[in-house]
Formats: structure tokens, sequence, C-alpha cells
């Protein structure tokens, strides 16, 4: 019996994710559908940028290497990036050490710091510092800002190279936030940028626990420069829920999915 447009498509991009490549016949023939109509859902999948057609059938996207200037990305996604930061702004214990990287998501999670006493804040994004100062000086929350040196990134408004690599290797941190640009199981979490990458990557080698801000557009996505492998995440939030095809992977490498949404009314910091 054949199955709804939707559910084949889920089940589609499952078996890519498992196997890295899909067959028209096979699939026609597991779904009991036709061949056109596996055409058709491969057809829609790679204009949603899921996935990329191929003869007689689908592999995964290619990486992605363009990133959109930061002013464009602020807009798209913008709820769900909030909801994201809110939720993330959760974990935060008062007296913690934290690492907040470059990123629309790490942003909103910058303005959603509320309420925290005694923390100690390392970035290299020029936005969040600015947000994170402008929060201090309005007492929303207490604590101090350090500002990581090194090449600006104007378009990025961020700061990496070597330099401010060699400026975060004097520190450990409690938990270190990271606004990425994809997360594969296959390929771990990627971002576009290479010396951003490289940022991330000794953010996360420094932190206790490592927290990966992603909304549903990141998933089962690869870019450009590889960050952590899969495994290393800690946490994962999205506002979307985890892929059903991830689930068994994140039980057996401990890898936590925190599922974000808009809150209606303000409510106390909860378990997770």
């Amino acid at each position: 019996m054949s199955i709804l447009s939707e559910e084949r498509k889920l089940v589609i991009l499952e078996c890519l994710e498992r196997e890295g490549k899909v067959m028209v016949l096979s699939l026609a023939e597991q779904l009991n559908v036709s061949t056109e109509t596996i055409r058709r859902d491969l057809l829609i999948l790679e204009r949603e940028e899921k996935l990329k057609r191929v003869y007689g059938g689908a592999v995964q996207p290619t990486f992605r290497n363009d990133e959109a200037p930061y002013t464009i990305r602020q807009k798209t996604n913008a709820n769900e990036k909030k909801a994201i930061g809110m939720r993330a702004a959760e974990l935060i214990e008062d007296g913690s050490t934290i690492v907040i990287d470059i990123g629309t998501t790490t942003l909103e999670l910058a303005k959603s710091i509320q309420g925290n006493k005694r923390l100690t804040i390392l970035t290299n994004s020029l936005r969040v510092a600015a947000c994170l100062l402008e929060s201090i000086s309005m007492e929303r929350f207490t604590g101090k800002v350090i500002l990581l040196g090194g090449e600006v990134n104007a378009e990025q408004h961020s700061i990496s190279g070597t330099l401010c690599e060699q400026m975060m290797l004097q520190f450990r941190v409690d938990q270190a936030f990271l606004s990425v640009g994809g997360i594969s199981l296959t390929h771990g979490i990627t971002d576009f940028d290479v010396n951003e990458a490289a940022m991330s990557r000794v953010f996360a080698a420094a932190a206790q626990e490592v927290i990966v801000l992603g909304d549903h557009s990141k998933l089962r996505i690869s870019t450009f420069a590889h960050i952590i492998p899969f495994e290393k995440a800690d946490v994962i939030i999205s506002e979307t829920s985890c892929p059903p095809e991830w689930q068994p992977v994140m039980e057996e490498k401990r890898v936590q999915w925190i599922q974000a949404s808009l809150p209606t009314h303000s409510s106390k910091r909860g378990e997770i």
C-alpha cells in the first residue's frame, strides 16, 4: 500500500542519511509507488536543497561554501532563532564561564541572557559583545565580557585568525555555544568559513559542554569547513524535533536533543 507524499519524502531522507545514496527503482519498490512518483519526490527534495539528483537516483547535497551576509541572515528564520536562543539561555547557570561564537542564532542567545549573576562570557562576535555589554549596563545580568582579539571580518562582524585562537587557548570554560552552518550524521558539525570553523573548534576543545544551535535549515546539511564530529556535541538545540533516523545515534553517542518553542508566557528555568 502506498503512503503519502510527506511520509515518502521522510523515508527517502532517512535512507539517504543512512546509505549516502538512494536509487529510484529500489525506492519505488520499497514504497509501492511508480518511478515517476519517486522522481517527483526527488525533484521536490532537490528544490528544498535536501539532496542532489543524479542518474538513477540521488545523493546527499554537495558541500555548501557560500553564506549570506550577516544582516540578511538575521531576517531568515528569525522566530526560530529567537526560540532557540531563549531555550539555550536557560542552560546557563550563575557563576559559570561560557563562550559564545558568532552567528545570528547566538546573538539571540545573548539577547536572552537575563537574571544571571557573576557570569564570565567570552566571544569573538562584535555584535554579541555589544549586546552583552548593553545588558550589563541595563543590569539584566551581572558579570564580565571578554572580547577575543584578532583579525576582524567586517561582513560577518567576527574576529578570528591565529591571534584569536592563541588567546582562546589560555581559557577553559563550562559551556561553548556554537552557531553552525550544518549538522549532519555523516559529516558532523560544519561551517562555511575556514577561520570561523577553526575558532569554533577551539571553543569546543576548551569547553566542558558543547551546545550546538541550529534551526531546521541546518539539519542534514554539510558545509565547507569541518568543526567537530557529530558525537562531540553534548547538546543540540533546534526548533524542530530530532529527525527519526538520528535517534539511535543520539542515544548511542549520548548527544541530547532539545526542541525549543516560542514561549506563550514567562516561565522559570526548568529541567531539560
